[in-house]
């Protein structure tokens, strides 16, 4: 399973450890991952999603999944939100 946010792309990020003695050895940062389920007020469907933590803050904030997904630019999207988002754009087009 990829450690990348299926709505906001993050992955992991590189960097040092650096030890008392000044050493630095490479580390990786890994995000904090979680399987949460969005509901789609417009859609009226549930979907599980791997996002990260702050990505559902993010959620939260703007208001809701179908906001989240009509602000976020295409490129950072998995393919499945991708999807997600098509439909949005259709249903929404349509009313």
């Amino acid at each position: 399973m990829s450690r990348r946010c299926e709505l906001s792309g993050v992955g992991p990020a590189v960097g040092n450890n650096v030890s008392h003695a000044n050493n630095k050895t490479r580390r990786r940062f890994l995000p904090n991952l979680c399987d949460v389920t969005l509901s789609s007020d417009a859609l009226g469907q549930s979907y599980k999603l791997r996002i990260a933590a702050k990505t559902l803050r993010s959620v939260d904030h703007v208001g809701g999944l179908d906001a989240y997904l009509m602000k976020s630019k295409d490129d950072n999207l998995s393919d499945r939100v991708l999807k997600i988002k098509r439909a949005l754009k259709k249903k929404t087009a349509a009313a």
